[in-house]
């Protein structure tokens, strides 16, 4: 039976956890894209109207739903250096499930259910950005554009949440 505990923690996964688990996953992106000399970094949390904009970070009113993260102009680019930015969101949240529970077994952190939806969130977006598949508004998951750019047919180099924008067309 779905009790008040169990509303509240709805709330905590889906309005706390689950956009903290995005935005790991985004600077994975971001991290690479900035090893690789990207330019023009920016980070956007949600979708919708914009609540508050800090130098490359972007909030958006849905703050819980989606985000994205954007580059411009690599310094090293090809196709391994397009592959760990692909990877980078994967990266940072298979490493922070390890930093978790290895922070558990050390006693630093309680297991919770706290800790518990955050692995699970972690694993869920692993999973489905490695999962290669074309999303419904045709934009490409994490895999399938890195799929695609090793048999040379991902056209502009950017998946669902991982865009590289043309300088050129801002």
């Amino acid at each position: 039976m779905f009790g008040y505990d169990d509303f509240l923690k709805f709330i905590q996964a889906f309005f706390v956890v689950y956009p903290v688990v995005t935005l790991i996953h985004l600077l994975g992106h971001i991290f690479f894209a900035g090893i690789f000399g990207g330019r023009g970094i920016r980070v956007i949390i949600g979708t919708g109207k914009i609540l508050f904009s800090m130098r490359f970070l972007e909030v958006r009113r849905f703050y819980f739903w989606y985000g994205g993260c954007e580059f411009s102009a690599l310094k090293y680019s090809n196709k391994l250096t397009k592959s760990l930015i692909f990877l980078g969101g994967s990266i940072f949240n298979i490493g922070s499930i390890f930093i978790v529970n290895y922070l558990i077994q050390l006693g630093i952190l309680d297991a919770s259910m706290l800790w518990y939806q955050f692995v699970y969130f972690s694993f869920y977006y692993v999973f489905f950005a490695l999962l290669p598949m074309d999303m419904a508004d045709g934009t490409l998951s994490d895999g399938k554009a890195m799929y695609k750019l090793w048999f040379n047919k991902n056209k502009d180099d950017s998946s669902a949440d991982c865009q590289l924008i043309d300088e050129e067309k801002k």
